[in-house]
């Protein structure tokens, strides 16, 4: 049982004596104890604020409750546990031997990468992440692959955390874009001006180059979001994102689900016509302003479309949660989506949207607006030629979702200890080199029942053990804030502790005991496994050498 549910159990034993002896009415289960690792090392290992908490159940002061439950926990102490204390207005801190550590790293050794850290926060939940779903108009941008990158490791994260996952791409193939695709295409292939609202990129151009189809703008258009779409599968693959589904709009649309859809609204008396379209009440909904769900000439707009959409994703598919990541443009539909979404009877707070902020490339020039119509993008194949897709993945998920990022260029091209995507991968290098310079030595890793790791007592090697111990808690808080960026800043910490340990704790050297070299090789192997569990959330590669 790992310490922390341990220590839980031990300080709700001592709620229920402690109440017991005082003639109070007060019960905490375990599951109820919240515990969490102090700030500083000498405040101890483990802190709760238990006695704060429900010092006014136990009508106490929250000191005085706490000297209570230090004086029954220190009776019969907890496993590992050497001195506890109380700090501030009522914390309980307490200090643990280092065994608790040498326990945390036969489990890691034991389960793996496939088995360790898989904390069951999901509980079987089936939820699809729908992200990117960039218009098939051109080319994906940089900032399509940050947020793409967000949502490829959020649904790694949360398949380790026990969801069900599927990964959607929506593919906008039919509307005005679709139209004014086959306008400026047709307009390259006669060798006429582009239209002023159309589509002036290069990759046009070079489609023209290969049209053989009818003068029809649709057919046009179609023709060439087949062949962008087909570019937009190879550069996600280059950077490891892979679709369960690729979902088209034109079919929605042509099921009829999209007037199905409002009519199930109409039924609700949440639809009106007002200057020859169709419009959703969504100011009953919560919205700020009524919204158009057919236009006056017969096009359904994108909310008509995203709410049958989701409305197959909820009623129709089965799914228990939808998380869309959509850019900041988006912002001012996501009201009415969920109030739409909610008025077909879908439960609050199942939809979850994220918004992702602007990037910024920064390489001497200035910074360029992503816009495909505009064909001033920086697309994603470029970055990814130029700085690798792991750098991509990496420096994509360092910083939260819905913060606007700068991306120092040549500080990335850089190959030091001072570009954070050497630096951890480094890390996984040089422990390949030990694994190497053993076999060279003929030093064979003994089994693990057979070392003594309790030999590992030097700071560096238990704060080492500490960041590994801490990663299934790491992946259950990524799990439920829906943050990937925690694994990244674990990843780099646990990078930092090894390259310290690297530095400070000799495994290999002729100087060191036998027994000492056995318990560092394992604790290696843990610190391989711990890279390649984190690295393998993110998208990004453990090479063997740099």
């Amino acid at each position: 049982m790992p310490i922390r549910d341990q220590l839980a159990e031990s300080i709700s034993s001592a709620v229920d004596a402690a109440a017991a002896s005082d003639g109070l009415s007060l019960s905490v289960a375990p599951q109820n104890v919240h515990l969490e690792r102090p700030g500083r090392r000498e405040h101890g290992d483990w802190s709760t604020n238990v006695a704060m908490v429900n010092a006014k159940s136990a009508r106490r002061p929250p000191r005085q409750l706490a000297e209570s439950l230090i004086e029954v926990l220190s009776s019969d102490l907890p496993p590992h546990v050497e001195g506890i204390e109380i700090a501030g207005p009522g914390f309980i801190n307490f200090h643990l031997d280092s065994g608790w550590l040498h326990d945390a790293l036969i489990e890691i050794a034991t389960e793996g990468v496939e088995n360790y850290a898989r904390p069951d926060v999901g509980h079987g939940e089936r939820v699809q992440i729908e992200f990117i779903s960039a218009n098939p108009t051109g080319p994906l941008h940089v900032g399509n692959g940050w947020w793409g990158s967000y949502g490829d490791a959020l649904a790694r994260v949360l398949d380790r955390a026990g969801y069900q996952v599927s990964r959607e791409f929506y593919v906008n193939d039919t509307g005005g874009q679709i139209r004014r695709l086959g306008e400026s295409l047709l307009a390259r292939y006669h060798r006429t001006e582009v239209p002023d609202e159309g589509y002036m990129g290069e990759y046009v151009s070079e489609l023209a180059a290969s049209y053989d189809g009818p003068d029809d703008e649709t057919a046009a258009g179609r023709w060439a979001a087949d062949r962008i779409l087909a570019n937009i599968r190879e550069t996600l693959a280059s950077i490891g994102i892979f679709f369960d589904e690729w979902y088209s709009q034109a079919s929605i649309e042509e099921s009829g689900a999209v007037d199905e859809t409002i009519a199930l609204l109409a039924g609700k008396g949440l639809v009106f016509e007002q200057d020859g379209a169709t419009w959703l009440r969504a100011t009953e909904l919560g919205d700020n302003r009524d919204r158009v769900l057919v236009k006056s000439n017969g096009d359904a707009t994108y909310l008509a479309g995203d709410l049958a959409y989701h409305r197959d994703k909820f009623l129709i598919r089965g799914f228990d949660r939808v998380i869309d990541v959509f850019g900041a443009d988006h912002h001012g539909q996501v009201a009415s989506l969920m109030a739409g979404v909610q008025a077909l009877g879908v439960p609050a707070g199942h939809l979850e949207v994220k918004l992702g902020q602007m990037v910024s490339l920064l390489d001497g020039d200035q910074n360029t607006k992503m816009s495909k119509r505009a064909g001033n993008f920086v697309s994603l194949d470029s970055l990814i030629a130029d700085i690798g897709p792991d750098a991509t993945r990496l420096l994509s998920l360092m910083s939260s979702l819905d913060q606007s990022t700068s991306l120092d260029l040549p500080a990335v091209r850089e190959q030091s200890m001072e570009n954070p995507v050497y630096y951890v991968q480094y890390a996984n290098a040089r422990i390949a080199a030990i694994s190497r310079k053993a076999v060279e030595r003929g030093v064979v890793r003994a089994d693990l029942s057979e070392v003594d790791v309790g030999l590992l007592v030097h700071e560096r090697e238990l704060e080492l053990l500490r960041g590994l111990e801490e990663l299934p808690e790491v992946v259950a808080d990524a799990a439920i804030d829906r943050a990937p960026t925690k694994v990244t800043t674990w990843v780099r910490r646990l990078a930092g502790s090894f390259h310290g340990f690297y530095h400070d704790c000799p495994v290999l050297a002729e100087n060191v005991d036998p027994a000492l070299t056995q318990a560092r090789l394992w604790l290696v192997e843990a610190t391989r496994i711990g890279l390649a569990i984190g690295l393998g959330l993110l998208g990004v590669s453990a090479p063997e050498s740099m």
